[in-house]
């Protein structure tokens, strides 16, 4: 707020956090004095668990602050008589009735009606995180949101389906939360929700579909995982090959895929689906978090025959794999770990004469030959790296495809 510089604005109007005179004073259980956009921030987006100023635990019980009238009402009569900006009375936060009470409003199925609450729990939620939580609290709300979602009747891009999952996408899902909508439903009618959500032609969905896809996969145990249907592995592995896509979605969709690929038959169902030309593509193509995420799912995939397959077979597989694995590349020593995985995996399971001639021409073999010697990607990684090389060595040492110096350090 603009104050002339001749007023001196009294200490205890302004908010601890954010250094400016307070709009909505609120009182934590410590009986400090902040605003409440600056402390809900504090407590609920930072996720800090104490009070700024005492540094004293507070309960779940007490994050919730109480509005300070009186320290109100003075600081917009000092604003009135020092003709500073008038601070305007806030607008009382909704409650769970409210929220309750439009949710039972929207079940009447009649569209125009349905649309009109959709809309007005949109801008609930939007307009402050506390009616955020409040919208997420109230029993039977988010259910229901996820039960619009799941209709499966979406003839429009400004379909009640999409605007349930704007909200389900606003509303930032708590674990908690989440788990209590998995359980209702099984978990499986929700994914299988979230794959019809992202063969929508909307990538605003799309988007929206990935971020509660990926909160869902992380709830999940694995038993669940590995019953995931076939359409939502094509699903997430065509969201990996879609260009017009964010970078952001992407990432989301990777993290999805990794999540997914360990359990069951999902990699291989991965790779009926083209993860491997879809993760390759990553590779040449994108930025460094994306890369280190589609290593991670390269390294999945050839952990079945069908992937290692796929990648052999790719004109640019063991290539773009190979680069991944050479120290001091934008790979993290987790990514370089996944693509010397990847590879130890092709040469312990995949390893025809072609596929090692391919791997000392594309110089997967010169990356290994150096992470022996400079120890890069840690102990495992180099380990896995020596045991390769001594596996293949009458094929690969003498190659005259490896350099002289090369052949020279070459394990004995």
């Amino acid at each position: 707020m603009s104050v002339a510089a001749a007023v001196e604005v009294p200490s205890y109007f302004v908010c601890p956090i954010s250094l400016e005179i307070m709009r909505d004073p609120v009182t934590l259980s410590t009986g400090i004095t902040y605003d409440r956009e600056s402390i809900e921030r504090w407590v609920f987006t930072d996720g800090h668990g104490e009070c700024p100023v005492t540094k004293q635990r507070l309960a779940p019980a007490d994050r919730e602050p109480t509005p300070n009238h009186t320290l109100r009402r003075l600081i917009q009569g000092w604003c009135a008589v020092h003709a500073v900006e008038r601070i305007p009375t806030p607008r009382p936060p909704v409650d769970a009735a409210r929220v309750a009470a439009i949710v039972d409003a929207a079940r009447l199925k009649q569209k125009q009606q349905l649309m009109d609450s959709l809309r007005e729990l949109a801008d609930i939620v939007a307009e402050s995180d506390r009616n955020r939580r409040c919208v997420q609290s109230t029993p039977g709300a988010v259910e229901f949101l996820v039960s619009v979602v799941k209709e499966d009747t979406w003839t429009e891009e400004s379909s009640p389906e999409e605007a349930a999952l704007g909200i389900l996408h606003s509303l930032k899902l708590t674990e908690e939360s989440l788990k209590r909508v998995l359980e209702a439903s099984n978990g499986d009618d929700f994914l299988d929700a979230m794959a019809r959500v992202l063969h929508r032609p909307s990538y605003l969905a799309q988007t929206h579909g990935l971020h509660l896809l990926k909160s869902a996969v992380s709830a999940l145990p694995p038993a669940r995982l590995a019953s995931a249907s076939g359409e939502l592995v094509d699903a997430v592995v065509r969201a990996v090959a879609e260009r017009n896509l964010s970078p952001k979605s992407i990432k989301l969709a990777l993290h999805v895929l990794c999540r997914l690929c360990p359990w069951g038959r999902n990699r291989v169902k991965a790779v009926e689906a083209g993860a491997v030309p879809a993760l390759v593509r990553v590779l040449l193509d994108g930025d460094r978090r994306s890369c280190e995420a589609a290593i991670m799912a390269v390294d999945h995939v050839c952990g079945c025959a069908e992937g290692r397959m796929e990648l052999v077979s790719h004109p640019a597989g063991l290539a773009v794999v190979a680069s991944c694995a050479a120290a001091g590349t934008r790979m993290s020593a987790g990514g370089t770990e996944s693509a010397v995985r990847a590879l130890h995996a092709v040469a312990r399971h995949a390893a025809t004469p072609a596929v090692l001639q391919e791997m000392v021409a594309v110089g997967v073999v010169a990356r290994l030959l150096f992470l022996v010697q400079v120890g890069a990607g840690g102990e495992r990684t180099r380990a896995r790296a020596k045991e390769m090389l001594r596996m293949h060595a009458r094929v690969w040492r003498d190659s005259p495809c490896l350099a002289s110096h090369l052949n020279a350090s070459y394990p004995r």
